[in-house]
């Protein structure tokens, strides 16, 4: 499917250039002459940037951007504000409406092309981020609106110039606009001029005759491990739309085509260190989720949908090499009663008290999970017999050496455990499911424990 652009313009003659311009690039072209029709067909077709004149018959493009920022599903959508040649003025104005950059008429096809490609690919990786185009309102994934708003407090910035002493002057033009601290380096003067990594890098193209230098060091910076994240903003000559051109598709989030000039690139370095801050919490926000999805918020342990497949890989790798895996299940003695008498907020304190007294009785490489309940599986990669009794005892002596205090009025309380040992797989065994069949073997020796009167553990008659 081809990306959407929306332009929104009043001149006939322009929506018609642009359209041949975008048609040729294979993009799907829908147009708006008022900001009024542009509003109405955003939510309909989801367009994935939007293209607006400064000036329309019933507002403007920074009117537009502050619409389409009410609505969460619009708000990331990337837009380009068309201008008025030499219009500085209006171009400071459409960047400090938030609008990602403002180009003017008649626009260079190439540069047009190559900040279209940019934005695209800043768009789609943010709604990557945003799980699926951003939807808040996965419980435990979302994050609060008002984290996004907040600027940059301490961003680090670097300017990259051929010359040491460009790099100073424009620090000291920089400062009469943002107060983050700023950097100066020449490109070319050492192997790793950025320590400590920066937020965001200005990058000079152009100062020499050629520019490869510059340019490769620009993409190094996109593909470098440690600056992948980093924003990255072009200067190249004024006027030199080959270069920017050239930047933009190397991988740099932003050009200047109209040279230096430090209110226009401190308004240009804000969006994009906003734009950085909210990919990073986004990002920390998906990995924290994916992390806890595998973790018992009650007891930070690991949960059953990590154990099983942790359980069922130590078993085929024992299957591989002829070893064995052990599995261990544990079930606390007479917690319901816990839970009965003293209710269940008492029952949680001791679970998480019985998880944290068993995590220190495991030792590595082993696995210990809350399976359900108040019951725990360890899995114990590569351990015969011998082994899994020594872990048994160890959990099982860890929780019956002192009473647990579930703290308040609740006095404390003695909890024990009972625990089920299987070691597998069987030698030959064909169990289609030999993960399945391990715990099987392991919560029969588990019930055979309670039965013997608890606070023990049992052994499963035979090899799963």
């Amino acid at each position: 499917m081809h990306e959407t652009i929306l332009i929104a313009d009043a001149d006939a003659i322009r929506r018609v250039m642009l359209e041949v311009q975008l048609g040729a690039a294979w993009y799907r072209v829908v147009q708006a002459t008022r900001l009024s029709d542009a509003l109405a067909m955003a939510p309909r077709i989801r367009p994935d940037l939007v293209i607006a004149a400064m000036a329309l018959p019933d507002g403007d493009a920074p009117a537009l951007r502050s619409q389409l920022d009410r609505d969460p599903a619009l708000a990331q959508v990337p837009m380009i504000a068309l201008t008025a040649r030499n219009d500085r003025a209006a171009r400071l104005r459409a960047l400090r409406a938030g609008i990602d950059d403002a180009l003017a008429l008649p626009a260079d096809d190439r540069l047009l092309q190559a900040r279209i490609r940019s934005l695209l690919r800043t768009g789609f990786s943010g709604e990557g981020l945003c799980l699926a185009g951003g939807a808040p309102d996965i419980a435990g994934l979302a994050e609060p609106k008002a984290v996004f708003a907040l600027r940059p407090q301490s961003a680090r910035i670097a300017l990259l110039t051929g010359r040491a002493g460009t790099a100073r002057a424009w620090r000291t033009a920089l400062t009469r606009h943002m107060a983050h601290p700023i950097a100066c380096h020449r490109i070319g003067a050492t192997h790793s001029p950025l320590s400590p990594r920066p937020d965001a890098v200005v990058i000079e193209v152009g100062a020499e005759p050629e520019a490869g230098a510059e340019l490769h060091v620009l993409a190094g910076l996109r593909a470098g491990g440690a600056t992948r994240d980093t924003a990255v903003i072009a200067v190249p000559a004024a006027g030199d739309n080959r270069l920017a051109v050239e930047a933009l598709d190397r991988g740099a989030h932003d050009v200047m085509p109209s040279g230096f000039d430090a209110a226009e690139l401190a308004l240009r370095l804000e969006a994009q260190l906003r734009r950085k801050a909210r990919a990073d919490r986004l990002r920390n926000t998906v990995q924290n989720g994916l992390r806890d999805a595998l973790r018992d918020p009650l007891t930070g342990l690991f949960n059953r949908r990590h154990a099983l497949p942790h359980l069922d890989a130590a078993l085929r790798s024992a299957a591989r090499t002829g070893e064995t895996a052990a599995l261990l299940l544990a079930d606390l003695d007479h917690f319901k009663r816990v839970n009965d008498r003293h209710g269940h907020p008492v029952g949680d304190a001791v679970l998480i008290e019985a998880a944290r007294r068993l995590q220190g009785a495991v030792r590595a490489p082993d696995m210990i999970a809350r399976f359900g309940g108040d019951e725990f599986l360890v899995v114990m990669p590569g351990s015969g017999l011998r082994a899994a009794r020594q872990a048994a005892g160890r959990l099982c002596r860890a929780l019956d050496k002192a009473l647990i205090g579930p703290g308040g009025p609740t006095p404390p309380l003695h909890v024990t455990a009972s625990i089920g040992l299987a070691v597998g797989p069987a030698q030959g065994g064909r169990c289609a499911d030999p993960a399945a069949a391990l715990i099987c073997s392991a919560d029969r020796a588990l019930y055979a424990a309670k039965t013997e009167g608890r606070n023990r553990y049992s052994i499963a008659s035979e090899p799963a």
